[in-house]
């Protein structure tokens, strides 16, 4: 179901191994175009992607990876004093829809320059006075004289799915975004092994909740036990010196792979 091919292609893609699905890598651009055409069923593209291309396909599911910024940007050595700066200025970006569409809502009129590839140099070889392009870390505007001065979108993976799937095709998706969630889930918590005496366990427990309680095992040494609990990550760090506190000793954490709620 993942890509529903055509005979060409199904000799070069493998069959996903314990799912009844078939993968096929595209560019990301002719992603939302092979989803609506029902050519794949299913595929995971940028919310910029499918902003841009604006398809007839289904959202089904923000990621919560490759998260990035599409944002403005600058020669560093001008001056910017606001969405005013880009009236009747030329912008350089592989974004047009989401670019016009922007500007639009911001009453600003830009003049829109439409180009693939390395977007940008524009400003430095005189193509556009600025560019709208995605930004993770900067590093690359900053190495091209460029500043970034307003985020027009913030963009992650997205599952999409074709608009007419038919009653198995939807339960093969249920099941997928079953999976899915299940990495996802497990990303963000630690499983947390733990000694401590006896007498701390109830406090100890008090800080460590887990899914729904701890597990508490008896150790070959008199007066202590093994704890064991699921944690959310961010929250260990805050709770750690608590722990130790409490008399704590031995401390891992694991990572987990999949987590079934």
């Amino acid at each position: 179901m993942w890509a529903q091919v055509q005979q060409w292609t199904q000799s070069i893609n493998d069959p996903i191994q314990n799912f009844d699905a078939q993968l096929l890598f595209l560019r990301d651009d002719d992603i939302p175009q092979y989803v609506q055409d029902g050519v794949a069923d299913v595929g995971i593209i940028g919310e910029n992607v499918y902003l841009e291309h604006q398809s007839s396909v289904e959202v089904v599911k923000k990621l919560g990876f490759s998260k990035c910024r599409v944002s403005l940007a600058i020669p560093k050595n001008q001056t910017y004093d606001g969405l005013s700066y880009f009236e009747g200025k030329k912008i350089a970006t592989s974004y047009p829809n989401i670019l016009d569409s922007f500007m639009k809502k911001q009453g600003v009129k830009a003049g829109i320059h439409s180009i693939s590839g390395s977007v940008e140099i524009a400003p430095g070889i005189g193509l556009a006075d600025a560019i709208m392009d995605i930004v993770s870390t900067g590093s690359t505007l900053l190495s091209n004289g460029l500043k970034e001065v307003e985020t027009v979108l913030v963009s992650e993976a997205i599952l999409v799915a074709n608009e007419s799937l038919d009653v198995q095709k939807k339960t093969l998706l249920e099941q997928l975004l079953f999976r899915i969630e299940s990495v996802l889930k497990a990303r963000d918590f630690k499983y947390i092994l733990l000694n401590a005496p006896n007498d701390k366990i109830a406090d100890i427990v008090d800080v460590l909740p887990g899914m729904k309680s701890p597990t508490v095992l008896p150790l070959a040494e008199s007066g202590w036990s093994s704890i064991h609990s699921v944690m959310s990550e961010s929250k260990f760090w805050e709770n750690i010196d608590q722990l130790k506190n409490l008399g704590a000793q031995g401390i891992l954490i694991i990572p987990i792979e999949k987590m079934v709620l």
